[in-house]
């Protein structure tokens, strides 16, 4: 019984440790927006072979992976909390989700004219597996 009370007394974190948290996850989020926003406004990249658009790609999808591992561990911290404002905060990042459909044409595109293929499906089976093991490595800031 002890063990179960101090575990529940060590999950409770107050409201500005939950905001802090949550404010993390969506700088996070908000630095990889960012830098998908650039890669959609860019020329696209020419790569030598496919194995080197390969190699791009992978890059792409991994930060793709950590952008989504984000916003749902700022969604996980602020159901700790009842604050809305603190809830409203975690999901605000997630209204910009149909601009991912721009960075979907964005890699066809780039894809195609590097001689190669992209493929949506791909990414987003990878992504199914990659976003959980991405979100129990984010560790906080101390």
């Amino acid at each position: 019984m002890i063990g179960v009370a101090s575990a529940v007394s060590a999950g409770a974190l107050t409201n500005e440790q939950v905001r802090a948290r949550v404010d993390h996850h969506v700088r996070q989020a908000a630095d990889l927006v960012t830098h998908f926003e650039a890669l959609v406004n860019a020329d696209c990249q020419r790569f030598a072979d496919a194995d080197a658009w390969n190699a791009y790609l992978d890059t792409e999808a991994d930060r793709m992976a950590l952008l989504a591992a984000h916003l749902d561990q700022a969604w996980i911290e602020a159901k700790r909390s009842p604050d809305d404002d603190i809830r409203r905060a975690a999901k605000a990042p997630r209204r910009q989700a149909p601009e991912a459909r721009q960075l979907v044409d964005k890699l066809t595109a780039c894809a195609t004219l590097n001689g190669t293929t992209f493929s949506p499906l791909d990414v987003f089976r990878r992504l199914q597996v990659e976003v959980p093991r991405r979100r129990a490595e984010i560790v906080l800031p101390e």
